[in-house]
C-alpha cells in the first residue's frame, strides 16, 4: 500500500507549545504559564450581543468575506486607531481566528520556490504555514541585545531575488518586543528598496505598555504592499469566539477571499454579530485588561530582578522571555525539571525558534494571585540550581 501522507506534513514539527499544556492538565496541584489566553472572561456586553444574535435566529452563512457591519466597523477602527483608510467591500476578510488569516495570506500570495522571511524567535504557525504554501522559510534570528528587534541590517542580509514576504511579527509572541516607529520606518525602507511584501501579525496590538502601537501599514509607501492581520481573541478576550481580519490591497484580498470560500465558507455568524459589539463599545474593556496586564508585567519583572534572573523588559503582549543560560541546561531541559520538580509549566524558548535557546516563555495571561505562586516556585528552583553548581 502505498504511503497515504504528504512528506512535507509529515516533516513538520508539532507545536512545542502544547506538549507541556498537555502533561500540566493531568497534574495536580500544577500551575500552567505556558498558554497565551486571557484569564479574563469575554466581557458581557459582547457575549450578550452573541446571545441575542441566537436568539434572533441568526445562524445563517454570512457572506464569504463577512458581514458589512463588521468589515464597516472594522475599517472605523483601523481609521481611529492607526490612521489608515480601508474600503470595507474589497479591503477586508473576516477569517477564523488571526491563524487562517496567515495561511491564506501566505498561500495567496507565495508562488513554488519563493522565500519567506521570518524574524525570530516568533509565533509558531509562520514557518509551518509558509512551508504548506510551498515558500522556503527564512529564519533572521534576533538578538536579546537588540531586544529582538529586527534590524534594518538583519533584513538587508537575508534578502534574495527570492524574497517575496517579511512576516513582522510585532507586538511579538513570545518576547513581548514591540517596535517602534523608528524601527518600523528603517524597516520600510528596506522593504520599498527591494519590493518585497509584508505579512504585519498585529493580533496585540492593543497590548502596548510603553507608547501607542504603530502599524508599519500606516507608513508612506506602506499600505499597498502590506497584508495587516489582527483579531479579537487577545484584545477582547475572544479565544474561542475564532474570529481575526485580514485588511490589504484588493487584489490580494481578492484571492484569499477565494481561498477562504473554497475551504471555510464564512466565519462563525454569532461570532461576528458579537465582534461588532466589541469594536463598538468595547475600548474601555481593553484598557481595563491592559492595566492589569501591565501590573503583572511590572511584577514579574520585579521579581526577576530580585532573584536574579536576566530579562529584558518587554513592552507588548503578555509575555516575558528571561534568559536561563547561567544554568548550564537546553531550555527543554529546564522546562522539564520545572515542571517536574516544582508543577509550574512554561514553555521552552526552541518552541519558537532554535535562537529561542537558553529562553523561556512566561506568560503573564494568568491571575496575580497565581502567578505570585508560580513565581515563588521558580525562585526556589532557581535557587536550587545555583546550590547545585556549587
Amino acid at each position: 500500500m502505498r504511503n497515504p501522507l504528504a512528506d512535507k506534513v509529515v516533516e513538520i514539527k508539532p507545536s512545542g507549545i502544547r506538549k507541556f499544556f498537555d502533561i500540566v492538565s493531568e497534574m495536580k496541584d500544577a500551575i500552567s504559564l505556558g498558554v497565551g489566553e486571557p484569564d479574563f472572561d469575554t466581557p458581557w456586553h459582547i457575549r450578550d450581543e452573541g446571545i441575542y444574535s441566537l436568539e434572533r435566529g441568526r445562524t445563517f452563512y454570512t457572506s464569504n468575506a463577512g458581514l458589512k457591519e463588521l468589515r464597516q466597523e472594522i475599517c472605523s477602527y483601523m481609521k481611529r486607531k492607526n490612521n489608515i483608510e480601508y474600503d470595507w467591500a474589497k479591503e477586508t476578510l473576516i477569517t477564523v481566528g488571526g491563524s487562517e488569516a496567515i495561511d491564506m495570506g501566505l498561500r495567496a500570495m507565495i508562488n513554488p520556490g519563493e522565500e519567506v522571511l521570518i524574524p525570530q524567535p516568533s509565533y509558531v504557525s509562520y514557518e509551518p504555514c509558509a512551508i504548506l504554501a510551498g515558500a522556503k522559510p527564512v529564519i533572521i534570528n534576533l538578538k536579546a541585545e537588540n531586544e529582538f528587534r529586527l534590524t534594518p541590517q538583519e533584513l538587508e542580509e537575508a534578502v534574495t531575488d527570492k524574497t517575496k514576504v517579511l512576516i513582522l511579527p510585532y507586538p511579538n509572541n513570545p518576547t513581548g518586543a514591540i517596535m517602534e516607529r523608528a524601527d518600523l520606518e528603517a524597516i520600510a525602507e528596506v522593504i520599498k528598496k527591494h519590493d518585497i511584501f509584508v505579512m504585519s501579525d498585529e493580533i496585540y496590538a492593543e497590548l502596548s505598555y510603553k507608547e501607542k502601537h504603530v502599524s508599519i501599514a500606516s507608513l508612506p509607501g506602506m499600505k499597498e504592499r502590506t497584508i495587516l492581520i489582527n483579531g479579537f481573541s487577545k484584545a477582547y478576550a475572544m479565544t474561542g469566539w475564532r474570529l481575526g481580519y485580514a485588511c490589504g490591497p484588493a487584489d490580494i484580498i481578492q484571492q484569499m477571499t477565494k481561498i477562504h470560500q473554497f475551504a471555510i465558507m464564512c466565519a462563525p455568524t454569532t461570532s461576528q454579530y458579537a465582534a461588532v459589539e466589541a469594536l463598538k463599545n468595547g475600548d474601555a474593556d481593553i484598557e481595563n485588561m491592559r492595566v492589569a496586564y501591565n501590573q503583572r508585567r511590572r511584577y514579574l519583572m520585579n521579581a526577576f530582578r530580585e532573584m536574579g534572573l536576566e530579562c529584558f523588559e518587554p513592552y507588548g503582549a503578555f509575555y516575558v522571555f528571561p534568559c536561563i543560560k547561567e544554568f548550564g541546561m537546553t531550555s527543554e531541559e529546564f522546562a522539564t525539571r520545572f515542571l517536574e520538580e516544582e508543577k509550574v509549566a512554561v514553555v521552552p524558548g526552541t518552541a519558537f525558534g532554535d535562537c529561542g535557546e537558553g529562553f523561556l516563555r512566561i506568560s503573564y495571561a494568568y491571575s496575580l494571585e497565581n502567578l505570585k505562586v508560580a513565581i515563588g516556585r521558580l525562585e526556589r528552583f532557581v535557587n536550587r540550581l545555583r546550590g547545585e553548581k556549587g
